[in-house]
């Protein structure tokens, strides 16, 4: 395969065993999360992609589906900073960034304010029912997710690195909560649907859960190899085609330009922005690499679609009257666009 080939001569050998052992790390992450975490294969992946392309993930799921039990656990895994912070509607801005107190020196009897950190000053930020607090401090938290510094009293703290989010978000529970808008969701890279287990593996979760306590996670990764990774990922190269591919399934879901398709004119208020496209790239590299491919192909791009577009696509009245899905638009979309070289 020609783009196989171009990534591997275009890549030097240190960036090529980096993606080897990113691959090796990530099968590492993923034998020491099932000592505690059963199944939720497709999750544990989506959330390595957003960690190793420097992005935020959204995870949506009923109660009881071990949610903030597998970000916990995935803590664990990594040597990080971590952090929990339990959303509620009485939550203040303060409470996430952190503030300034009088602080009086016991030498000199004088007084200056202090800065004193809030959790959001981690490396993994667990932010539970995100949903659950009001917009003014929704918007503290997202604004330190895009800028990764916050602003206190005219002064800048600059946010730990590496620093990603993962907030959780019960789709069940409506009253008393304050949806995220659609600019707000637009800063997550992913929204991961937790779905039910299987039988057996609801079976094996019984087991584990009313038994003794098993091994506990071991850490396998640091801060520095994981900011390494994250600028191994970036260098990898992309074949020209796969751009175009990516940008096309992004363009077609615009309803108000000639370039959509018509059942996205039909069923869609608003489509993608360039952000989506972006975040088709990256999520189809880290995807590669973490199957131990040195190449981005189409199918990479293809797979990381639906929870990318999932919160991106608003579907109207009609499609809502329809039954029809953001998913539901992303798989046809994935049906209608040829996985084709010649993509213009």
């Amino acid at each position: 395969m020609d783009s196989e080939y171009n990534a591997v001569t275009a890549m030097g050998d240190d960036d090529l065993r980096a993606i080897d052992s990113l691959k090796a790390a990530s099968a590492q992450i993923r034998a020491e999360l099932a000592k505690v975490i059963v199944g939720q294969d497709a999750v544990v992946d989506q959330i390595l992609m957003a960690i190793f392309t420097r992005s935020h993930a959204l995870l949506v799921g009923v109660p009881g589906l071990a949610k903030t039990l597998l970000v916990s656990t995935l803590a664990q895994t990594l040597h990080l900073s971590f952090k929990r912070i339990q959303f509620t509607p009485d939550l203040m801005p303060s409470d996430i960034t952190g503030t300034e107190v009088i602080h009086q020196d016991q030498s000199t009897g004088e007084r200056q304010f202090r800065f004193l950190m809030g959790p959001i000053f981690a490396n993994i930020i667990l932010a539970d029912e995100v949903n659950r607090t009001p917009p003014k401090t929704q918007a503290a938290m997202l604004e330190a997710m895009q800028e990764r510094k916050i602003s206190v009293a005219g002064t800048d703290y600059t946010l730990p690195e590496p620093f990603f989010v993962l907030a959780t978000q019960n789709p069940i529970e409506q009253e008393g909560t304050y949806p995220l808008p659609e600019a707000q969701l637009d800063r997550f890279q992913f929204m991961i649907m937790v779905d039910y287990p299987s039988s057996q593996e609801e079976r094996l979760i019984m087991k584990m859960a009313t038994g003794i306590g098993g091994e506990k996670p071991h850490p396998v990764l640091t801060g520095e190899e994981i900011i390494r990774l994250q600028t191994v990922l970036r260098r990898m190269p992309v074949a020209e085609h796969i751009y175009a591919y990516a940008e096309k399934i992004v363009r077609v879901t615009r309803p108000k330009t000639r370039e959509a398709l018509e059942f996205c004119k039909r069923w869609l208020t608003w489509g993608a922005g360039p952000r989506a496209s972006l975040n088709l790239i990256l999520a189809a590299k880290a995807r590669a690499i973490l199957s131990g491919q040195y190449y981005v192909s189409c199918d990479d791009v293809a797979a990381v679609a639906p929870p990318i577009l999932r919160h991106r696509l608003i579907p109207n009245f009609a499609a809502q009257s329809e039954g029809v899905t953001s998913d539901d638009i992303t798989r046809k979309i994935l049906e209608t666009i040829p996985k084709d070289e010649k993509l213009d």
